[in-house]
């Protein structure tokens, strides 16, 4: 997933983006409200993590300006703004969850694969097709019902692939959901995995589309 991390306490915002990278998320982080109301002008994403209180323009403003423009994308609040009338506000203001600070990252994490599965229309924790299947929160992915080990980044590259069986996704696509802002992009990224999830889930599964990008050759799983 591609997230937007907007915070301006530089201790936490390096300590979240380390520990989403190291979870394989492509993640852009911004300071200030203004940041972060250019930036959600200019990409798409798949998650933000927003913070209330900050310079240039305040969290509820961004959150009210993300909605004024019909843009759904799912919002966490992460603040220490912990009175319940401050939380009302937020989540009527249009923000999914609320997480107040200090939280648990282990916390963190886990309401992140929430919202992405509710984003997803998924209401279970797992995502199967034919006879390939993936659990994101327990990192299990199993090929014929026997254990398959993935790397963090075939992970962010067959993630989006099995959500929309079916669906052609570009390099460019793929390339969004693996790296963020400043991040150095290899040419040939995104084959590298591809055939490494190839190799481990079988030649014909992940099928290329000559000029358009991967799709997977299976059907969605009953």
């Amino acid at each position: 997933m591609r997230l937007l991390l907007v915070e301006d306490d530089h201790m936490i915002g390096e300590a979240v983006q380390e520990l989403l990278r190291a979870e394989s998320h492509a993640v852009d982080w911004v300071p200030d409200g203004n940041q972060a109301d250019a930036a959600l002008l200019a990409q798409r994403y798949d998650l933000v993590l927003l913070d209330l209180g900050l310079p240039g323009r305040d969290g509820l403003q961004v959150l009210r300006a993300l909605r004024a423009r019909h843009d759904r994308t799912p919002v966490l609040i992460t603040t220490a703004r912990d009175a319940v009338a401050q939380r009302v506000q937020g989540l009527d203001a249009g923000a999914d969850d609320y997480l107040l600070k200090p939280y648990d990252l282990d916390e963190l994490l886990a309401r992140i694969r929430a919202l992405a599965r509710r984003a997803g229309g998924h209401s279970d924790e797992a995502y199967a097709c034919g006879e390939v299947w993936l659990n994101p929160v327990t990192r299990q992915a199993t090929l014929r019902g026997q254990p398959v080990q993935l790397s963090g980044r075939e992970w962010a590259v067959l993630l989006p692939l099995l959500a929309r069986p079916g669906a052609v996704l570009s390099r460019a696509q793929l390339e969004d959901k693996l790296y963020g802002w400043g991040e150095e992009i290899s040419s040939n990224a995104v084959e590298v995995y591809i055939h490494g999830l190839r190799k481990k889930l079988g030649a014909d599964v992940i099928t290329t589309v000559r000029g358009l990008g991967y799709m997977l050759a299976c059907q969605p799983a009953p």
